[in-house]
């Protein structure tokens, strides 16, 4: 979408176009390239500064690259709506990060049933060893995991609850999410975490 003359002094759209501020608009045009008309700003969102920006442009590229252009989302945007609210906050970013990545994989509808082992239909067991193979789901291990990353059931069954609290739960959670969003990218790197990584090395 273009914003025409948005950038002149007596423009309506100068101080209204901020990022991660919602808005209501419209616009026109048949093409690919949208034309925006009119903004009006909704208000009740604090800005974002340092790291916390940093993690926004991540859940922006993340709904940019796998959400479908035009295909509507409300479940998705509150949950989008909420991880900005608690980034900007001072939240952990990690567990704000990783609660926003499962909603996004089910709201995209990949049915990740983290707390129900996928061939033999039994719960999870917190005290078991599990692995999760993409396209099928949660497996039990039963001998060595090969390449793939052991999971314990209590890690499972945490992320089905979205209970990030454990240490353990972010860890493995971590792991595990980045995967399957690798998976569903189709291997294609995020250029905002290229940015972080290279930030902190910084």
């Amino acid at each position: 979408m273009v914003a025409k003359g948005a950038r002149r002094p007596a423009s309506a759209l100068r101080g209204v176009l901020m990022a991660f501020q919602p808005l209501l608009v419209d616009w026109s045009g048949g093409g690919e390239v949208k034309t925006l008309a009119r903004a009006e700003w909704q208000g009740g969102q604090p800005l974002l500064g340092g790291r916390a920006l940093l993690c926004g442009y991540y859940l922006n590229e993340l709904l940019i690259r796998l959400l479908p252009r035009e295909d509507p989302h409300p479940a998705l945007f509150e949950h989008y709506r909420e991880a900005l609210r608690r980034l900007s906050a001072g939240d952990d970013a990690q567990r704000v990060l990783r609660r926003f990545e499962l909603a996004l994989l089910q709201e995209l509808g990949y049915g990740i049933d983290l707390a129900t082992e996928a061939e033999s239909g039994q719960p999870v067991m917190a005290d078991g060893r599990y692995v999760f193979i993409i396209e099928r789901g949660v497996s039990r291990l039963e001998g060595d995991a090969g390449d793939l990353q052991v999971l314990s059931g209590r890690t499972l069954l945490a992320l089905a609850a979205g209970d990030f609290s454990a240490a353990e739960t972010l860890s493995q959670g971590k792991s595990l999410l980045r995967r399957l969003i690798n998976h569903y990218l189709g291997g294609q790197p995020l250029q905002s975490r290229r940015v972080f990584t290279e930030l902190m090395e910084l």
